[in-house]
């Protein structure tokens, strides 16, 4: 004969099944929910930023507030989605790999690359930026074949369009690769690196904020790079095409050139201060 007390326990084993079985299909949404529908239905639009990203990303320490006119762009499409507006941390290597596991829904600031586009999606360029080179005192190549040698030392952080590029690009050079793009600019600070390849907005940032260094170098030819927003990849495009059209619409009206003008005082710079024949 089975017990009360065995009734009782069977019973509440199988109600803590039955309620941890339901529970993620909560928290996930309806099967094969895309992510247009998600964000409508949850009023949340994910997105991550990164430290030390200025003037894309700045995070204020004391408050804990994020700035940067990617910030101001994410702002505005939740505002126009309705929707709330969460951010994570991330890094620039690491932010295809955020959108692969569904952290986040949405990430500005993807250059796209033929090894990105294999595993996500891209959005229509927010805008162009150039690819060039934050170097020490002293040292000022003027185009990529002075760069291209053994001798020369280059810091990238690993996984970034910049790794990309100079692995194409610089294939002679020695590359040392660091976890994010603050620990590369060190390298160049403390003479372990000749130059950091970044593109030029953030470049220019970090030449403002550490004046000891020798300064940026644009090296031609020149080879660009569109700054774009990413997606996860889904059968359903919905998002990607809204955000497209939201994109298109705002720079037409040109809220995004004012975003990024705005922003890029921030960290001290203007348009004046971009390189002859270099532009947004």
């Amino acid at each position: 004969m089975v017990s009360r007390r065995m009734m009782g326990s069977a019973a509440g084993i199988a109600m803590a099944m039955a309620v941890a079985s339901a529970a993620p299909a909560v928290a996930q949404g309806a099967p094969g929910e895309s992510t247009f529908d998600r964000i409508r239905r949850s009023k949340k639009l994910r997105s991550a930023a990164v430290p030390g990203g200025a003037p894309y990303y700045h995070k204020d320490l004391a408050s804990g507030q994020w700035r940067g006119f990617y910030i101001d762009l994410l702002k505005m499409l939740a505002e126009e989605l309705e929707c709330e507006l969460e951010l994570i941390e991330t890094t620039w290597g690491n932010a295809v790999l955020d959108l692969q596991s569904n952290k986040i829904d949405i990430f500005f600031g993807l250059n796209p690359t033929p090894k990105r586009a294999l595993v996500v999606d891209f959005s229509v360029p927010c805008f162009s930026n150039a690819f060039s080179f934050l170097v020490k005192r002293g040292f000022a190549p003027k185009t990529w074949d002075e760069l291209n040698k053994p001798e020369v030392k280059i810091a990238v952080d690993t996984g970034s369009s910049q790794d990309q590029v100079v692995t194409r690009l610089l294939p002679k050079a020695t590359v040392s690769r660091f976890k994010s793009a603050d620990e590369a600019t060190m390298a160049v600070q403390s003479g372990r690196a000749d130059a950091q390849c970044l593109v030029l907005i953030l470049a220019m940032a970090a030449a403002k904020k550490i004046p000891s260094l020798g300064g940026v170098v644009v090296p031609t030819p020149l080879f660009a790079t569109t700054s774009n927003a990413g997606f996860r990849r889904e059968a359903d495009k919905t998002w990607r095409d809204y955000v497209n059209t939201w994109i298109e619409f705002n720079k037409g009206l040109g809220a995004v050139r004012s975003a990024i003008v705005t922003n890029m005082e921030l960290v001290g710079i203007s348009e004046a201060d971009f390189p002859p024949g270099v532009s947004l």
